[in-house]
This record gives structure tokens, sequence and C-alpha cells, in this order.
């Protein structure tokens, strides 16, 4: 539940609570160091500076950074990671838990970095690539880059418990993905082949994020990254699938509304994000490839779209007694995961 300070002013008005003790609430609710992301110009200068550094060191490093060789680029990711924890822990003792969390990423972000360049002062590196195709192609070298990454990413995130850690930990599972099935099909599968993979790896990290997600109630959003990660990976593993079957190619329609209801229950929309654009893509497939000159499709179609109208009218008629009577049969955890999610 977003607090905002109309929300206090709104409380103040009906003379819930006094004009000072709103303003003395507000004061506290935007000094906490727990206080998570939201946008207003001081976080989004905090992420800008962030991802700026952050990118800095992944998405824009140039070539030139091959000149220092490897044991030169391994002990400068040592000593920028070495001020990005010495930076959280300044921040962290100051209150300011946002900018304590982007420090702490960006020293984990630079983990691949320094054993790209350990690898290349031990002579190690298999081949001719270079870190700057590390975020570009699929290897199945990237992996050592990616284990280490996840292994620091683990202690950091245990020893800080900033739920932005968990974004390199995410993105990390998310390349593996794509380089375990480069490595399991030798690089000669199908496309096809490659994104079932990553679609399987989707489903685990999912089933991970939603299990975070019950263990964390209440303490920071940490499976954020997790389930956007997965549900990425997933689907366009899902997507890329190929298949001339109707009854198929109508499964995933149907796949995609499962996640959208998913994503409803769970109120994470990243679910229902990439199951409308699912459901979008099957249904503009029957429009402009089965049904291309059929009049009858838009009025079905329009029929279709008022009958779910009415569905959502009864769904708000009884959501009550049918969510009383389905949550009574799942575990007490459960129960209490969901309970914290109704608005």
């Amino acid at each position: 539940m977003k607090i905002t300070k109309k929300s206090l002013d709104d409380a103040v008005d009906k003379q819930i609570i006094s004009a000072e003790q709103a303003e003395e609430l507000y004061r506290h609710l935007k000094q906490s160091p727990n206080t998570g992301a939201s946008f207003d110009f001081t976080h989004v200068l905090y992420y800008l500076g962030g991802l700026i550094a952050i990118g800095a060191m992944t998405l824009f490093m140039t070539l030139g950074w091959e000149a220092f060789g490897g044991w030169g680029i391994f002990f400068i990711s040592l000593a920028y990671g070495a001020v990005g924890l010495k930076l959280t822990r300044v921040f962290q003792n100051k209150g300011y838990g946002i900018p304590a969390g982007i420090c702490a990423t960006f020293a984990v972000s630079l983990t691949p970095l320094a054993i790209y360049g350990l690898q290349q002062g031990l002579g190690l590196w298999p081949d001719s690539s270079t870190y700057q195709e590390y975020h570009r192609y699929i290897q199945w070298h990237w992996l050592y880059m990616e284990l280490g990454t996840l292994v620091s990413a683990a202690i950091v995130l245990w020893r800080y418990k900033y739920p932005f850690l968990v974004m390199p930990i995410a993105l990390t599972l998310w390349y593996m993905s794509m380089d375990v099935a480069s490595m399991l099909l030798e690089g000669h599968g199908s496309y096809e082949q490659r994104g079932l993979i990553t679609m399987y790896f989707g489903i685990a990290m999912v089933c991970l994020a939603f299990y975070v997600d019950v263990r964390t109630k209440g303490a920071g959003d940490y499976a954020f990254w997790l389930y956007l990660f997965g549900v990425m990976a997933f689907w366009c593993g899902l997507t890329s699938q190929d298949s001339d079957s109707e009854v198929a190619k109508f499964l995933y329609f149907c796949t995609n509304l499962l996640m959208i209801m998913v994503g409803v229950v769970l109120m994470r929309r990243v679910f229902v994000i990439f199951g409308a654009m699912g459901a979008c893509l099957y249904l503009g497939y029957l429009a402009f490839d089965v049904f291309l000159e059929s009049w009858f499709f838009p009025i079905a179609l329009t029929f279709i779209g008022l009958s779910i109208i009415y569905l959502g009218v009864l769904w708000q008629k009884n959501e009550a007694v049918i969510t009383k009577k389905v949550r009574q049969r799942l575990p007490v955890a459960i129960q209490n995961f969901l309970d914290s999610k109704a608005v």
C-alpha cells in the first residue's frame, strides 16, 4: 500500500489524525531507511546515477580496457568494488537505504569483469572474445563469470539485505539460462530447443521468486527482479516455440491468459503485461492469418470482449465468497501471503 502526502491530508480532512501528526508521520516515512523506491526527483537521481555507474562497467565497457591486460583489469575491478562497498557502509550508517543498496549492487556488478581479468591474467581464457561481448552474445564460457556473480551477490545480499541487490542475481540467472542452453546443445541446437531450455529456466526462476516472496513478506520486495527476469525468460522461450498446430497455438493463448490471472492474484504486473502481449499476438494471428477475409471475426471478438466485461461484473459481486472458499484449501503460509497482498 502506497502512503502519499495526499492520503495523509485526506486523513486530516476526515479528522482521523491531526495536521501535526500527519506532518510528523510523513517526515518519518520519508527519512526511514527502509522506505522503498518511489517516483520522486530524489530517487530518480539516485537510480539514474547508479545505473550510469553500473552501465559504465558493464554494458558500456569499451575495448580500451583491454590495454590494461588481465591483471590490470582484475585489480582495477577490485579497487572499484572496494569503493562501492565503502560507499555502501557510509550511506547505510547515515540511514540512506536507497543509495546504499545501489552502491552495493555496483560492487557486485563488477564481479564478471574481475573474473574475466583473472582468467585473462592466468591464461585460462578460452578464445579471442572480450568482456565487451558478455552482455551481447551467448557463450558457454561466460558461466564462470555468472557463477562468480551469483556467489558474490549472495554474500553481499546476506550482509546488507537491500532488495536491489537481487537485480544482478536475477539478470545473471537469465543470462545463464541462455548460456547453459548453448553448452548443453554444444552450439548446434535449434532456436526452438534453446527457447525450450530458457522456458524451463524461467519457470524455475518464477518458482524461486514466489518462494522468496512468501518468505520475505513485509521485509522488502526481494522478489521483484526474480519475477521480472523469470517471466521474461519463460515468455520468450514459450513464444519462440514454433508449431503448425492450431491446438498448440490455442494452448499458447490459454497459457498467456493464465499468466494474466496469476499476475492479478500475486499483484505482479509483469505477468499481466507479458500475458497480454501473448494474448494479443494470438488474436493478431487469428485476425491476419486465419480469418483474414472474414467479416464475422471482429463481431465475435467484440462479443467475447463484452462477455469478459460481464464476467468481471459477476466476479466483483461474488469475489469475497469465492476467494474465501478457495483460500481455505491453501496452506496457512500461502493464505497469510495472499492476505498481505490484498488491497
